[in-house]
């Protein structure tokens, strides 16, 4: 007959082993999901930092095709030589401009087109939907939309960077799932108090709703920002180039005339053409990558439940 503390004894030492094994399993998933992130991360991480180094780099070295770990002879002339011209620092106003104007005005239009249309008490709702739908599979194409932005008179403006986008099919179908989710006992109970529906879009489902705007910011922010085809089509002052749009040109310039000629005490000997991309590339993006952290909390949450929902 078994003993009860034997088998006592024989049970633990089993569950010590088990668990040790498991612990052991678990330890090595951990080491190379670890490993794995870190050598993803810096994959991701290093074009940034080559670019910023780069940037950073004297005359000599940023004109040679090395990587960059480390500033190697580093410098700000290229940062200077950015900011003290002219071109730059107007690119940069309309960039701006184009880009807060255009995200507050396309999230108050989208947001006015996806709440009603995500009511089934709309009259004609299904049509529209269906109008809105149909409109991202089949577009006019380009010959119409510059025609009809020729016809209002928007060319060489700001404006025909901020309105033929200003609202996008798949935003709204994002925003009219978001909506969908939402309580309707809360419009309801607001109703018997007597508010009426721009009231309770404003008081009570704007407020709820910061998550999928905070998206959509990102989403309408960053497609402005980094908007340069239409400039390209649209604009020819070159008074009213985005940051895009002129980095583009610097870029693909052979020699700096265009750069220097905006002013400056620094002249092209200073610095190579390689650091002057390089920095205006990072004075390019460095304004959404500091925006980004602050809506990052909202962005997962924003996008799952519209995507669950629809």
């Amino acid at each position: 007959m078994i003993d009860s503390g034997t088998l006592t004894k024989k049970s633990s030492g089993i569950l010590k082993k088990e668990s040790s094994r498991l612990i052991k399993r678990f330890s090595l998933f951990n080491f190379f999901n670890v490993a794995f992130m870190v050598v993803l991360s810096a994959l991701t991480i290093y074009p940034f930092w080559y670019v910023l180094m780069a940037s950073l780099a004297s005359d000599s070295i940023a004109s040679e095709a090395v990587f960059f770990l480390y500033p190697v002879g580093p410098t700000l002339a290229a940062y200077r030589m950015v900011f003290s011209t002219n071109a730059i620092v107007t690119a940069y106003r309309n960039t701006l401009f184009v880009t807060i104007v255009g995200t507050s005005l396309s999230l108050l239009v989208t947001a006015l087109l996806a709440y009603p249309l995500s009511r089934e008490r709309l009259i004609g709702g299904k049509v529209i939907r269906f109008l809105i739908y149909f409109s991202m599979i089949f577009s006019g194409g380009l010959v119409p939309t510059f025609l009809v932005v020729r016809g209002l008179g928007l060319l060489n403006t700001l404006w025909a960077l901020i309105l033929p986008s200003m609202v996008t099919v798949w935003n709204t179908m994002l925003m009219i799932a978001f909506f969908r989710g939402l309580s309707v006992s809360l419009e309801e109970s607001a109703q018997l108090e007597g508010a009426n529906d721009l009231r309770i879009l404003f008081s009570i489902v704007f407020p709820i709703s910061k998550p999928i705007f905070a998206t959509m910011t990102l989403f309408y922010g960053v497609m402005y920002w980094n908007a340069w085809f239409n400039a390209l089509i649209y604009i020819t002052r070159r008074d009213l180039f985005p940051i895009q749009l002129l980095l583009r040109e610097i870029v693909q310039m052979v020699d700096l005339t265009f750069v220097a000629g905006g002013g400056g005490d620094l002249t092209m000997t200073d610095l190579t053409m390689q650091s002057v991309r390089m920095a205006t590339i990072i004075v390019a993006i460095v304004p959404i990558i500091c925006v980004y952290p602050f809506l990052q909390k909202y962005f997962v949450k924003g996008v799952m439940v519209g995507a669950v929902k629809e």
